[in-house]
Order: structure tokens, then C-alpha cells, then sequence
């Protein structure tokens, strides 16, 4: 079999305009998926909370339960049927961080179940409000517990951003698939949107690894 990279090289800045989109798309889904995760895992630690702990509970089931494929759709297509007009990028970005965020929520919500209730038992009788004991004690000690496997989500994230191609989103994969499409080296040009992948999902991995033991080096991570 004769390999030819050609239509790669000859469109390299294709393919890089396409990445970057890529990570425009992931950063915007990461920043929504932790805020929206956040709340939604606060909002679950407590059953006897019933409303708060129902609707985090239905968003969790749903989002969780259906194709990130099939949100995307709703996202893009659905929305025009209320006359809800949106930019392409901004229904992926609402799709994968949505989606993510049903992810993230079990996460936060593991990671403050894990403190010991001693904390806040504690700073309860130091005189601090519950909303105040979370956000000084609890969560900044939750935190670092959540590193790993957020890690592993934002890679996910990062591989699950090609699915935006398919709603018109000119990321990576959208530019390999036009290249292709004249070329008709599909080949050779997967294996290259496969290595600007790998690319990004290991550097996302050695940064996280490095918070992660400088963390461990000061003694903050047990």
C-alpha cells in the first residue's frame, strides 16, 4: 500500500485552523461542564433537599442516559423549531459541556463526600454559615481530590469534540473530512487528525500529571 501525505502537508493550515477550533470548542464545554458540575454535584449531596435534589437527579438521568450524538442534534436542529436561532459553535459548546457536566457533578459530588465530617462539623462551631464552611473548608480540600479523574473526563472531552464536525462546526475532523473529499486520501488523513488528537490529549495529561505531583510534592495531595 503506497502512502500519500501530500494533501496533508499542502493543507496543513487547514488543519490547523480546524485544531484550533477544537480547542476553542473543548475550553468553552470545560469552563460550562465544571461551573454547571459543580452545582449540580452540590445540589445532589443532600436527598433531604427534595426539589434541588429531584432536578439535579432528572438533568443527571438524562443527560447521562441519551447519545452526546443525539443532544448535539437537539441542540442544532431543535432549537429553530422554538425560533431559537444560535451559532453553530455555540450549540456545541452547549452540547458537549452539558453533557460533560453530568460527569463532572458525580465527581464533585465523590470527591466532598470523601472529606471527613469532622471539617465541617468543625468550622460550624467556629461560627461559620454551611455555605461558608463549603467554600472555605470543604471545597478547597475537595478539590484536590477531584484532579485525577477530572483528568480523565476533560481527555474525554477533548476526544468526544469531534463529534461538533457533524453540526456544521469547522473543528478538526470537519477540515480532514473536506480534504478527503477532494483528495480521496481518507487514510492518511485520519492518521494525521489521529495524531493532533494524541497530541492534545497528552499534553492535557502531563499538565494534569504535573498539578497533580507538584500538588503531592507540597504535601496537599495524601
Amino acid at each position: 500500500m503506497n502512502f500519500d501525505f501530500t494533501p496533508a502537508w499542502t493543507n496543513w493550515q487547514a488543519l490547523l485552523s480546524g485544531a484550533a477550533v477544537t480547542v476553542e470548542v473543548t475550553v468553552g464545554a470545560l469552563v460550562l461542564s465544571c461551573l454547571l458540575g459543580l452545582l449540580i454535584g452540590i445540589g445532589r449531596l443532600n436527598p433531604q433537599h427534595k426539589l434541588p435534589y429531584r432536578i439535579c437527579s432528572v438533568y443527571l438521568s438524562m443527560f447521562r442516559g441519551t447519545p452526546l450524538l443525539v443532544q448535539l442534534f437537539i441542540w442544532f436542529f431543535g432549537l429553530p423549531r422554538f425560533n431559537i436561532l444560535l451559532p453553530a459553535f455555540v450549540c456545541g459548546v452547549l452540547g458537549l459541556g452539558m453533557y460533560s457536566a453530568s460527569y463532572v457533578s458525580e465527581v464533585v459530588r465523590g470527591a466532598i463526600q470523601s472529606i471527613d465530617r469532622g471539617q465541617m462539623e468543625a468550622a460550624r462551631s467556629l461560627g461559620m454559615s454551611s455555605r461558608q464552611a463549603m467554600i472555605k473548608i470543604i471545597l478547597p480540600q475537595a478539590f484536590i481530590r477531584m484532579i485525577p479523574p477530572l483528568g480523565n473526563e476533560f481527555i474525554s472531552l477533548i476526544k468526544n469534540s469531534a463529534l461538533v464536525s457533524l453540526v456544521t462546526i469547522h473543528d478538526l475532523m470537519h477540515e480532514g473530512q473536506k480534504i478527503i473529499s477532494v483528495s480521496y486520501r481518507s487514510l492518511e488523513i485520519y492518521l494525521v487528525i489521529a495524531v493532533i488528537y494524541w497530541i492534545m490529549t497528552t499534553f492535557t495529561t502531563t499538565v494534569l500529571r504535573r498539578v497533580e505531583l507538584r500538588m503531592q510534592a507540597g504535601g496537599m495531595v495524601q
